[in-house]
């Protein structure tokens, strides 16, 4: 069966006249682009009749367009001929091409040119008689070239150990020990197996090594987190049991407050109807003092000399209060041994470095617990 050959011209638009853009097909079966029958419709609006700009069929209302696209393929491959694509980066360009450069499938070691399949097949054909020598698509073809005698290096002097062309091997390296590139590249083929094969072991060994060093980032910031919930804890727990002692040193300080002020309240009473009698006693004696009447005075002079019974005011109620120096002084003391406790531990949480594999706060509650139990609480000695 004969295959089914097209040209660009069987898929030109009849608006345009060029190769079809988002192809569409209306119902009367003609194609194109969708631009172009857009915009020929979009003129026909005040009349309200559509028609295809081909055929004249007449529609209403316009029918949905949408892109055919079994017919846009064809039309990209007609854009983009068989064995023809740009060149991408890393790639080799042809080197005839002008503009924008197709990618190379041939390289000529006679005319050092790489060629895409269109230039090549020029090349061919205008070399038709003397066929050049071709090699697969190879960039830097000049380096593949005699500098002295401009032929192509073909063979290698293992003693000067560097390519050779064959009139290199005639004059300059004559009688060394030569060899084809062909057979050179055999005996280096061999060490190339054995270079990659080094590569490869250490290309595991690296892997491994990664997978161990991602397994030992990751046990690292889980023993990270743990430590900082952990400390949370303990810090949260130390914070409570702090705040537990201030509260009970408060109350502590209130009691003896109030225990002392209340024993004070007392004697003040005493103290002051002690006065208040000294004070009448003394009005007496002064309005006796006054009297004309010998027999009164002397009778009442007996009775009023007596003072009334005094209030002694004990010492240890004067010290109880002005104790709570005692009580301060101890606060203060617990206060820079827990600031030079913290200080001392953080220099040794800093000088393990980031290198140690577990968090262990050397921070006990339990023991700070005791330090304020014993220290904070009963600040005198006595509970």
């Amino acid at each position: 069966m004969a295959e089914a050959r097209f040209s660009q011209d069987d898929f030109m638009c009849p608006v345009c006249l060029d190769l079809l853009k988002d192809p569409v097909t209306i119902p009367c079966g003609h194609s194109f682009c969708m631009g172009c029958i857009t915009d020929s419709w979009d003129q026909q609006d005040q009349m309200r009749v559509y028609s295809c700009p081909q055929c004249r069929r007449i529609f209403n209302p316009t029918p949905d367009l949408a892109k055919n696209i079994m017919l846009a393929k064809v039309v990209d491959k007609l854009k983009k001929p068989p064995g023809h694509s740009y060149a991408g980066p890393g790639e080799v360009q042809c080197d005839v091409c002008a503009g924008r450069k197709y990618k190379a499938v041939k390289s000529c070691l006679v005319c050092l040119e790489s060629y895409c399949q269109t230039h090549f097949d020029h090349h061919e054909d205008f070399h038709s008689c003397k066929r050049h020598k071709v090699t697969e698509t190879t960039g830097q073809l000049h380096e593949k070239i005699c500098c002295q005698h401009d032929k192509l290096l073909e063979l290698f002097c293992k003693t000067d150990q560097q390519f050779i062309c064959v009139l290199c091997l005639k004059y300059e390296h004559k009688n060394h020990d030569t060899t084809s590139a062909a057979v050179h590249r055999t005996e280096k083929q061999n060490q190339l197996k054995e270079t990659q094969r080094r590569f490869q072991q250490r290309i595991q060994q690296r892997e491994k090594d990664l997978q161990q060093l991602r397994e030992a980032v990751k046990s690292h910031k889980r023993s990270a987190q743990t430590a900082v919930e952990e400390s949370e804890r303990i810090f949260t727990e130390l914070i409570r049991s702090i705040e537990k002692m201030r509260s009970k040193v408060t109350q502590r300080i209130r009691d003896q407050e109030k225990d002392a002020a209340s024993r004070a309240e007392e004697q003040l009473e005493r103290l002051e109807q002690e006065i208040s009698d000294l004070r009448r006693r003394d009005a007496e004696l002064e309005q006796l003092s006054q009297t004309q009447d010998h027999i009164h005075l002397l009778q009442s002079f007996q009775c009023l000399s007596t003072p009334p019974e005094s209030t002694e005011v004990p010492n240890i109620l004067f010290s109880s209060l002005f104790s709570f120096d005692s009580m301060r002084e101890s606060v203060r003391q617990l206060r820079d041994k827990l600031k030079d406790f913290w200080k001392k531990e953080l220099r040794n949480i800093s000088d393990r470095g980031p290198t140690t594999t577990s968090y262990n706060i050397p921070i006990s509650s339990l023991w700070i617990q005791t330090q304020l139990i014993n220290g904070f609480i009963c600040p005198t000695g006595t509970e």
